[in-house]
Protein backbone atom coordinates (compact mmCIF):
# COMPACT_ATOMS: atom_id res chain seq x y z
CA UNK A 1 0.00 0.00 0.00
CA UNK A 2 3.19 2.50 0.93
CA UNK A 3 4.50 1.59 -2.44
CA UNK A 4 1.44 2.47 -4.32
CA UNK A 5 1.53 5.79 -2.45
CA UNK A 6 4.78 6.72 -3.00
CA UNK A 7 3.75 5.83 -6.82
CA UNK A 8 1.11 7.90 -7.00
CA UNK A 9 2.70 11.30 -5.28
CA UNK A 10 5.74 10.32 -7.47
CA UNK A 11 3.60 10.45 -10.64
CA UNK A 12 1.80 13.20 -9.38
CA UNK A 13 4.81 15.40 -8.97
CA UNK A 14 6.48 14.42 -12.41
CA UNK A 15 3.19 15.94 -13.67
CA UNK A 16 3.03 18.84 -11.84
CA UNK A 17 6.27 19.78 -13.21
CA UNK A 18 5.32 18.66 -16.71
CA UNK A 19 2.68 21.27 -16.44
CA UNK A 20 5.22 23.82 -14.98
CA UNK A 21 7.87 23.49 -18.19
CA UNK A 22 4.43 23.38 -20.20
CA UNK A 23 3.61 26.80 -18.54
CA UNK A 24 7.31 28.52 -18.61
CA UNK A 25 7.35 27.43 -22.72
CA UNK A 26 4.55 29.22 -22.95
CA UNK A 27 5.47 32.06 -21.55
CA UNK A 28 8.61 32.31 -23.06
CA UNK A 29 6.99 31.81 -26.46
CA UNK A 30 4.02 34.79 -25.57
CA UNK A 31 6.71 36.85 -24.78
CA UNK A 32 8.90 36.62 -27.55
CA UNK A 33 5.65 36.85 -29.34
CA UNK A 34 4.80 40.47 -27.80
CA UNK A 35 8.63 41.76 -27.96
CA UNK A 36 7.89 40.76 -32.01
CA UNK A 37 4.43 42.51 -31.94
CA UNK A 38 5.74 45.50 -29.94
CA UNK A 39 9.23 45.47 -32.34
CA UNK A 40 6.52 45.72 -35.53
CA UNK A 41 4.17 48.42 -33.95
CA UNK A 42 7.13 50.98 -33.22
CA UNK A 43 8.61 50.20 -36.75
CA UNK A 44 5.20 51.29 -38.73
CA UNK A 45 6.08 55.20 -38.02
CA UNK A 46 6.24 56.49 -41.11
CA UNK A 47 8.68 59.32 -42.22
CA UNK A 48 8.14 62.94 -42.20
CA UNK A 49 8.73 64.90 -45.63
CA UNK A 50 11.31 66.43 -43.39
CA UNK A 51 12.79 63.44 -42.53
CA UNK A 52 12.90 62.29 -46.79
CA UNK A 53 14.89 65.07 -47.71
CA UNK A 54 17.22 64.56 -44.35
CA UNK A 55 17.45 60.51 -45.20
CA UNK A 56 18.10 61.23 -48.95
CA UNK A 57 21.11 63.56 -47.93
CA UNK A 58 22.40 61.22 -45.10
CA UNK A 59 21.93 58.53 -47.91
CA UNK A 60 24.95 60.13 -50.16
CA UNK A 61 28.01 57.52 -50.15
CA UNK A 62 27.89 54.02 -48.47
CA UNK A 63 27.79 54.50 -44.72
CA UNK A 64 28.99 51.75 -41.74
CA UNK A 65 26.92 52.22 -38.63
CA UNK A 66 28.09 51.00 -35.08
CA UNK A 67 25.45 50.50 -32.42
CA UNK A 68 25.77 49.88 -28.13
CA UNK A 69 23.80 48.15 -26.77
CA UNK A 70 22.00 48.38 -23.82
CA UNK A 71 19.51 49.34 -21.48
CA UNK A 72 18.68 53.47 -21.42
CA UNK A 73 19.63 55.41 -17.99
CA UNK A 74 21.45 52.03 -17.02
CA UNK A 75 24.94 52.89 -18.22
CA UNK A 76 27.51 50.65 -16.36
CA UNK A 77 25.79 47.90 -15.75
CA UNK A 78 27.15 44.78 -17.21
CA UNK A 79 24.23 44.68 -19.90
CA UNK A 80 24.32 48.10 -20.83
CA UNK A 81 28.43 47.72 -21.37
CA UNK A 82 27.97 47.56 -25.28
CA UNK A 83 26.95 51.57 -24.47
CA UNK A 84 30.12 52.01 -22.43
CA UNK A 85 32.40 50.86 -24.91
CA UNK A 86 30.26 53.03 -27.47
CA UNK A 87 31.27 55.89 -25.29
CA UNK A 88 35.22 55.13 -25.56
CA UNK A 89 34.82 54.99 -29.14
CA UNK A 90 33.46 58.72 -29.31
CA UNK A 91 35.80 59.50 -26.91
CA UNK A 92 38.78 58.08 -29.30
CA UNK A 93 37.32 59.78 -32.20
CA UNK A 94 36.95 63.08 -30.51
CA UNK A 95 33.36 63.41 -30.98
CA UNK A 96 32.03 62.48 -27.46
CA UNK A 97 30.49 65.89 -27.28
CA UNK A 98 28.63 65.38 -29.86
CA UNK A 99 25.59 63.19 -29.30
CA UNK A 100 22.24 63.88 -30.26
CA UNK A 101 18.84 62.75 -29.67
CA UNK A 102 17.02 61.46 -32.97
CA UNK A 103 12.97 61.34 -31.87
CA UNK A 104 12.71 59.17 -35.38
CA UNK A 105 14.78 56.50 -34.52
CA UNK A 106 14.64 56.86 -30.72
CA UNK A 107 18.08 57.25 -30.26
CA UNK A 108 21.00 59.78 -29.83
CA UNK A 109 23.41 59.73 -32.66
CA UNK A 110 26.80 61.46 -34.06
CA UNK A 111 27.49 61.21 -37.44
CA UNK A 112 31.71 61.21 -37.81
CA UNK A 113 34.36 59.81 -39.98
CA UNK A 114 36.97 56.74 -39.06
CA UNK A 115 39.56 57.04 -41.45
CA UNK A 116 37.80 58.74 -44.41
CA UNK A 117 34.75 56.90 -44.11
CA UNK A 118 31.21 57.86 -43.07
CA UNK A 119 30.30 56.10 -39.89
CA UNK A 120 27.27 56.36 -37.73
CA UNK A 121 27.38 56.29 -34.01
CA UNK A 122 24.03 54.94 -32.31
CA UNK A 123 22.90 54.92 -28.94
CA UNK A 124 19.32 53.16 -28.59
CA UNK A 125 16.97 55.51 -26.35
CA UNK A 126 14.83 52.02 -26.18
CA UNK A 127 14.93 48.80 -23.74
CA UNK A 128 17.35 46.85 -24.53
CA UNK A 129 14.48 44.09 -26.12
CA UNK A 130 13.27 46.03 -28.25
CA UNK A 131 16.92 48.11 -29.49
CA UNK A 132 16.16 46.21 -32.79
CA UNK A 133 13.89 49.41 -33.68
CA UNK A 134 15.80 52.15 -33.20
CA UNK A 135 18.62 50.25 -35.06
CA UNK A 136 16.19 49.55 -38.19
CA UNK A 137 14.90 52.77 -38.05
CA UNK A 138 18.65 54.16 -38.04
CA UNK A 139 19.41 52.13 -41.04
CA UNK A 140 16.45 53.45 -43.36
CA UNK A 141 17.28 57.06 -42.32
CA UNK A 142 21.27 56.85 -42.49
CA UNK A 143 21.43 54.51 -45.05
CA UNK A 144 23.41 51.50 -43.64
CA UNK A 145 23.56 48.33 -45.27
CA UNK A 146 22.76 45.57 -42.56
CA UNK A 147 26.02 43.80 -43.28
CA UNK A 148 27.65 47.29 -42.23
CA UNK A 149 26.13 47.54 -39.20
CA UNK A 150 28.46 46.34 -36.05
CA UNK A 151 26.71 45.40 -32.68
CA UNK A 152 28.64 46.05 -29.81
CA UNK A 153 26.86 43.89 -26.18
CA UNK A 154 27.64 42.13 -23.42
CA UNK A 155 28.15 37.99 -23.46
CA UNK A 156 27.92 36.27 -20.24
CA UNK A 157 29.55 33.03 -21.86
CA UNK A 158 32.56 34.85 -21.86
CA UNK A 159 34.75 36.09 -18.59
CA UNK A 160 35.23 39.87 -17.90
CA UNK A 161 38.41 40.90 -19.88
CA UNK A 162 37.77 38.89 -23.05
CA UNK A 163 36.79 40.53 -26.44
CA UNK A 164 35.46 38.49 -29.98
CA UNK A 165 33.82 39.48 -32.73
CA UNK A 166 31.09 37.37 -34.85
CA UNK A 167 30.42 37.35 -37.61
CA UNK A 168 26.34 37.46 -38.19
CA UNK A 169 24.69 34.46 -37.27
CA UNK A 170 21.91 33.57 -34.18
CA UNK A 171 21.43 35.68 -31.47
CA UNK A 172 23.28 33.10 -28.84
CA UNK A 173 20.01 34.10 -26.62
CA UNK A 174 21.19 37.41 -26.63
CA UNK A 175 17.24 40.12 -26.14
CA UNK A 176 19.10 42.90 -27.93
CA UNK A 177 20.89 41.11 -30.52
CA UNK A 178 17.56 38.58 -31.34
CA UNK A 179 15.56 42.39 -31.44
CA UNK A 180 18.13 43.64 -34.12
CA UNK A 181 17.83 40.12 -36.27
CA UNK A 182 14.03 40.84 -35.63
CA UNK A 183 13.90 44.05 -36.83
CA UNK A 184 16.25 44.17 -39.99
CA UNK A 185 15.35 40.69 -40.60
CA UNK A 186 18.91 39.21 -41.12
CA UNK A 187 21.24 37.66 -38.90
CA UNK A 188 24.51 38.93 -41.02
CA UNK A 189 25.28 42.05 -38.67
CA UNK A 190 28.67 41.37 -37.49
CA UNK A 191 29.01 41.64 -33.79
CA UNK A 192 31.54 42.89 -31.00
CA UNK A 193 30.96 40.79 -27.54
CA UNK A 194 32.49 41.77 -24.47
CA UNK A 195 32.63 39.45 -22.01
CA UNK A 196 30.98 39.58 -18.64
CA UNK A 197 31.01 36.50 -17.27
CA UNK A 198 28.25 34.23 -15.25
CA UNK A 199 27.35 35.00 -11.80
CA UNK A 200 28.54 33.27 -9.13
CA UNK A 201 26.92 31.77 -6.38
CA UNK A 202 23.15 32.35 -5.57
CA UNK A 203 23.28 35.79 -7.63
CA UNK A 204 20.35 35.14 -10.40
CA UNK A 205 21.45 36.14 -14.18
CA UNK A 206 19.28 38.75 -14.13
CA UNK A 207 20.85 40.29 -11.31
CA UNK A 208 24.20 40.12 -12.36
CA UNK A 209 23.51 41.57 -16.23
CA UNK A 210 21.67 44.59 -14.19
CA UNK A 211 24.43 45.08 -11.68
CA UNK A 212 27.21 48.15 -11.65
CA UNK A 213 30.83 46.05 -11.92
CA UNK A 214 32.60 46.02 -9.09
CA UNK A 215 35.76 48.00 -7.93
CA UNK A 216 37.75 45.11 -9.23
CA UNK A 217 36.25 44.43 -12.41
CA UNK A 218 36.33 48.39 -12.98
CA UNK A 219 39.92 48.39 -13.32
CA UNK A 220 39.96 45.23 -15.40
CA UNK A 221 37.06 47.06 -17.38
CA UNK A 222 39.55 49.79 -18.28
CA UNK A 223 42.00 47.96 -20.21
CA UNK A 224 39.16 46.03 -21.96
CA UNK A 225 37.82 49.34 -23.06
CA UNK A 226 41.01 50.56 -24.97
CA UNK A 227 40.95 46.68 -26.46
CA UNK A 228 37.21 47.35 -27.74
CA UNK A 229 37.94 50.51 -29.21
CA UNK A 230 41.20 49.22 -31.03
CA UNK A 231 39.33 46.25 -32.01
CA UNK A 232 36.43 48.12 -33.46
CA UNK A 233 38.62 50.41 -35.75
CA UNK A 234 40.57 47.41 -37.15
CA UNK A 235 37.26 45.81 -37.87
CA UNK A 236 36.00 48.94 -39.63
CA UNK A 237 39.16 49.20 -41.64
CA UNK A 238 38.94 45.65 -42.87
CA UNK A 239 35.51 46.24 -43.71
CA UNK A 240 36.14 48.91 -45.80
CA UNK A 241 39.57 46.71 -47.62
CA UNK A 242 37.29 44.17 -48.64
CA UNK A 243 34.82 46.90 -50.52
CA UNK A 244 37.45 48.15 -52.87
CA UNK A 245 37.77 45.81 -55.57
CA UNK A 246 40.48 45.82 -57.65
CA UNK A 247 40.14 46.36 -61.54
CA UNK A 248 39.65 43.34 -63.78
CA UNK A 249 42.63 41.85 -64.94
CA UNK A 250 43.21 42.17 -68.84
CA UNK A 251 44.75 39.35 -71.18
CA UNK A 252 46.03 42.32 -73.74
CA UNK A 253 48.81 44.34 -71.45
CA UNK A 254 47.49 43.82 -68.47
CA UNK A 255 45.93 45.80 -65.57
CA UNK A 256 47.95 48.79 -66.16
CA UNK A 257 46.40 48.77 -69.39
CA UNK A 258 43.09 48.24 -68.78
CA UNK A 259 42.98 51.32 -66.70
CA UNK A 260 44.26 52.97 -69.45
CA UNK A 261 41.85 52.50 -71.69
CA UNK A 262 39.44 52.51 -69.07
CA UNK A 263 40.68 56.42 -68.82
CA UNK A 264 40.71 56.75 -72.83
CA UNK A 265 36.91 55.40 -72.87
CA UNK A 266 36.01 58.26 -70.49
CA UNK A 267 37.70 61.24 -72.37
CA UNK A 268 36.54 60.24 -75.69
CA UNK A 269 39.82 59.72 -77.34
CA UNK A 270 40.00 56.39 -79.48
CA UNK A 271 42.29 53.38 -78.77
CA UNK A 272 45.66 53.01 -80.17
CA UNK A 273 45.39 50.12 -82.74
CA UNK A 274 49.01 48.19 -82.09
CA UNK A 275 48.66 46.52 -85.49
CA UNK A 276 48.62 50.46 -86.72
CA UNK A 277 51.28 51.78 -85.10
CA UNK A 278 53.52 49.12 -86.48
CA UNK A 279 52.59 49.80 -90.08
Amino acid sequence: MSRMKKGSVLCKFCQYLLNFFKKLINFLMMRRLLTRVINRVLLSDPFSPAMIIEAEIHNQGRRKMVVGLGNPGMEGTRHSVGMTVLGAFAARLGVADRWRGDKYVSGEVILSEVQQMNVVLLRPRLLMNVNGVSVAKAAAKYGVKAEDILLVHDELDKPLGKIAIKHGGSARGHNGVRSCVDCLQTDVMPRLRIGIGRPTGKTSVDRHVLGRFTTEEQKLLDSVLVQSVDLLLSQLSQQDSQQDSPLPSSPAGGRQAAQKRNERARSGSPAEDPAAAQS
